[in-house]
């Protein structure tokens, strides 16, 4: 893949989710869109109300315009998000999230509220793992 590689892979694209027949591919394909980090956080930010490309950007803290690229097209394709485009010169664009993409919110938010009050646990247990593993550390 290049650098500047900015399409969107369908599920053809993947095995073994290429085959509709294969029984984990409804769950992981919808698993894999919803789950990753950067879709998450658009989410996040666009449930906050419609958000312009740059602002997606300037939200969301190490994203690079590939990536948010990527994530806005990944979740414009599975209908979480709509992309409008606005005749004005130069163009504006804006993200907002469909009535699919916005049932996901609470969920997101359910997740968030847990990370947040378990942060300090989990960063003892992984202080605690690599102690008692040294030189094997998992990132």
């Amino acid at each position: 893949m290049s650098p500047t590689h900015t399409e969107v892979t369908t599920s053809a694209d993947l095995a073994p989710c290429g085959r509709a027949e294969h029984p984990d591919c409804g769950i992981r394909d919808v698993l894999d869109r919803v789950g990753d980090k950067w879709s998450v956080l658009v989410i996040v930010e666009l449930a906050r109300g419609p958000r312009r490309f740059r602002e997606l950007q300037r939200a969301i803290d190490g994203i690079s315009q590939r990536m948010l690229t990527l994530t806005v097209r990944r979740l414009e394709r599975d209908g979480l998000l709509i992309r409008t485009v606005y005749p004005t010169v130069p163009a504006q664009v804006d993200y907002r999230l469909t009535e699919t993409g916005a049932g996901l919110t609470h969920l997101v938010e359910a997740l968030a509220t847990w990370s947040l009050a378990h942060r300090d646990s989990i960063a003892e247990s992984r202080r605690a793992y690599d102690a008692e593993h040294p030189g094997n550390e998992i990132r």
